[in-house]
């Protein structure tokens, strides 16, 4: 106390009990936190702030709330023990029961055809035959007994010059020739791996009589090629990949893959179609 009334000495004069100010404090309640300095000319308010008891009323909904609220609901479903299901392994005798609602919005079951065996919306699996020797199914060709006794024993077809573009036309000894292949085909089909060797990716093709450049096969339109001249002269690997695969999908053969897996698959399909007792399974 004598520190604290020092100051009030040296600037007032006598140290009397009236001139003195008395300062109380008051302690409240300890705390981890420091309390803030107190000031004797600052009072603190607070104002309490009351909300109303009734309730506000809230705006309208507007028009698109109002349409969505307006969408008539669909009734619920019967509940899922109502109706139980069948399976004919387990237990052939009891029955399934499927609510109304359920069966009368499930879609009509549908056979799916394969896209790639069938024709395309159009066409049709038969064609007039383009030569005496084949049939009207596409890329189908009669059997060599059928040929032989109809007298059919000389396949013809056409081929140009690469150079000079003359068109020769050529034939081929049905008999003869279809005996060469068949015979290739037995001695080598074991070392082939259903892969054609470079004879017939590559085949060796007749001289131009005027020029000497080589000639190849004309190849018409996919339902009109001469399939049968292209095998008896071994060359059926002048055609293009979408030409083989074009056989191969009217003989129901697999038609994925190289060009030497859909050439091979296209002389055994052609052998076997001459002679069906053959050696030609693919």
């Amino acid at each position: 106390m004598e520190k604290a009334s020092q100051p009030l000495q040296e600037f007032g004069g006598k140290e009397d009990d009236e001139d003195l100010l008395t300062l109380s404090l008051s302690t409240g309640p300890r705390s981890s936190a420091p309390a803030p300095p107190s000031s004797p000319f600052v009072q603190e308010t607070h104002q309490l702030i009351c909300l109303p008891s009734t309730p506000v009323p809230l705006s309208p909904p507007t028009s698109f709330f109002q349409q969505f609220l307006s969408i008539p609901q669909a009734p619920p479903l019967p509940p899922y023990h109502n109706y139980q299901t069948h399976s004919p392994n387990l237990n052939p005798d009891h029955n399934a029961t499927v609510p109304q609602e359920i069966a009368s919005t499930s879609r009509p079951c549908r056979s799916r055809r394969n896209p790639f065996q069938t024709p395309k919306q159009g066409k049709t699996d038969t064609v007039p035959a383009p030569y005496p020797w084949a049939t009207t199914q596409r890329a189908t060709v009669h059997s060599l007994d059928y040929l032989l006794s109809h007298n059919i024993t000389t396949i013809s077809g056409e081929v140009k010059c690469k150079k000079c573009e003359k068109i020769y036309k050529i034939e081929y000894d049905l008999q003869q020739k279809f005996t060469e292949v068949a015979s290739f085909i037995s001695r080598n089909k074991l070392s082939m791996h259903d892969r054609a060797p470079s004879d017939w990716m590559y085949p060796t093709l007749p001289s131009c009589e005027f020029c000497g450049s080589y000639l190849k096969p004309v190849l018409p339109k996919k339902k009109s090629i001469n399939w049968l001249f292209l095998l008896l002269g071994q060359m059926l690997g002048c055609c293009k990949l979408s030409e083989l695969k074009y056989f191969c999908k009217h003989t129901h053969n697999h038609r994925t893959g190289a060009k030497d897996r859909v050439l091979y698959l296209a002389y055994l399909g052609l052998c076997k179609q001459l002679d069906p007792k053959g050696p030609f399974d693919i």
